[in-house]
């Protein structure tokens, strides 16, 4: 008795994942020439036999999918290069993490431009930002942040205003530009944490906390 042949046509469970990341490294390489578009997603996705329905399966947002594959990728390599972060103070730990995302991007500048672009237009806002807050999300994490109050989103709106100009500085300005541009912003974010500290920002949750558990539990005489 023989064994029932292999059905070659059952994806296996991760085919999904590994397809995607054979797609973008396809779109890496023609992205300089045609741009970051739904012409580079369909030649990509040619280029590793898949036919216009298993695009819309595997990429059904396009170069939007291919962006936010790209952007995650750059997340993951940073994180995987960064190692431990006990031995630094916290300006070093995010200073460094900064400079290790950037520095990733640029394996493929030419193709990182062409999706900075692609990012940048009004109807990608919303992809941009989600994907921004995710990277400083990770990074923040990555630096011990542990935060679960208001500080946790400060932190991250903060330094997710620093990314995005600083990966411009990079792609367009170079390394030196980007990396004054950190360290001045980090300045900044030093400065910051210096007055908050100072400030007693549960107050006036405190008050109207109290406030309302008067008006429901009144004082008895």
């Amino acid at each position: 008795m023989t064994d029932a042949p292999h059905l070659s046509n059952t994806p296996e469970p991760d085919w999904a994942d590994r397809m995607e990341q054979s797609v973008l490294d396809s779109a890496l390489e023609r992205a300089p020439r045609l741009g970051w578009n739904a012409r580079l997603v369909r030649e990509a996705c040619a280029a590793n036999g898949l036919s216009e329905g298993d695009q819309e399966l595997l990429l059904p947002n396009g170069p939007r999918d291919l962006a936010a594959l790209l952007w995650r990728r750059h997340d993951a390599e940073a994180l995987a290069e960064l190692g431990d972060p006990a031995d630094l103070k916290i300006r070093e730990r995010i200073a460094r993490a900064l400079e290790t995302r950037l520095e990733v991007a640029m394996a493929h500048p030419e193709a990182e431009k062409r999706a900075a672009g692609f990012m940048a237009l009004p109807t990608n806002a919303d992809l941009a930002l989600s994907l921004t807050w995710g990277t400083a999300d990770r990074l923040w994490r990555w630096a011990g942040d542990a935060a679960t109050d208001w500080n946790h989103y400060s932190k991250r709106t903060i330094l997710s205003g620093i990314l995005i100009p600083a990966m411009t500085l990079r792609l367009f300005n170079g390394k030196d530009a980007s990396d004054a541009f950190i360290a001045a912003r980090i300045e900044n974010v030093m400065a910051f944490e210096k007055w908050k500290a100072g400030k007693n920002f549960d107050a006036p949750v405190r008050k109207v906390t109290e406030m309302l558990s008067r008006l429901r539990y009144p004082l008895r005489t």
